[in-house]
């Protein structure tokens, strides 16, 4: 008798076939969601921690201020520890990501690819999702990550826009539309990275008017040097209005001093 139900409800389920893709308004919004739901629209400021792992080297541990100003997509790093890299930093201003050495009191500009202190973290890594702006989804599959059951995504980069990766695969929570993982890949198709979100965290945000949710820890995996990766923890979010005048390179050089 257990048998003859176990093969009907396998014949059932071979029936019913796979799960319907997600149509093109449906992906649309998931992808839109992922957005708002890290949006700010106001300022944001975090704490930061980053515990670097390189293959054959000592663990380095990094503390830094992350500043945001959403509204008007300006961001800004400023490194305190360790004590060599105290007072580093990098400022994103009219789409150009600069960053100051105190060491030599000079600028240099970098693209979005910059491993940000080396590490195996990108600026984007601590930045509000723009992926609605910056790529066109592709729905690839339904499946299970882990226990989760998620929508696989692909993304592409839209032309002319500068991205750390021209491709981008996201495993998304069906229920939550948390993304778990995602994998960063080379125009040709070569996995770069992969990132793992094992704990996301909401705020509530008065300038927002609701909820803003971040990944309270991330795992970044390099995927062409093996055995290195990055844990970034993000402590103490504090959502009130920043001067007006911080995000300058005049502001960011007087914290050197």
């Amino acid at each position: 008798m257990h048998r003859a139900l176990a093969f009907l409800a396998l014949a059932a389920a071979l029936a019913a076939g796979p799960a319907a893709a997600l149509t093109p308004q449906e992906l649309a919004k998931v992808v839109a969601t992922i957005d708002e739901r890290q949006r700010n629209s106001g300022d944001w400021k975090a704490l930061c921690y980053m515990e670097a792992k390189e293959k054959g080297k000592t663990d380095v541990v990094y503390e830094l201020v992350v500043y945001r100003r959403d509204e008007d997509d300006k961001q800004m790093f400023l490194f305190t520890k360790p004590r060599a890299e105290a007072g580093k930093g990098y400022l994103r201003i009219d789409k150009n990501l600069w960053l100051y050495d105190p060491a030599v009191g000079r600028w240099e500009r970098r693209t979005e690819r910059e491993r940000i202190g080396g590490t195996d973290t990108r600026r984007g890594d601590l930045d509000e999702s723009r992926l609605v702006e910056e790529y066109d989804a592709k729905f690839e599959a339904d499946e299970k990550l882990g226990v989760y059951g998620v929508h696989r995504i692909l993304l592409v980069a839209k032309p002319g826009v500068d991205v750390a990766f021209p491709q981008v695969r996201l495993w998304v929570d069906q229920a939550t539309l948390s993304v778990l993982k995602r994998q960063e890949l080379a125009l040709s198709g070569r996995l770069m990275r992969t990132a793992y979100y094992p704990r996301w965290k909401k705020v509530f945000s008065p300038s927002k008017g609701a909820d803003v949710w971040y990944p309270e820890e991330m795992r970044l995996f390099d995927e062409i040097e093996k055995g290195n990766s990055t844990l970034i923890l993000i402590k103490e979010i504090d959502l009130r209005p920043l001067a007006a005048n911080l995000f300058t390179k005049a502001w960011l050089e007087s914290k050197s001093r």
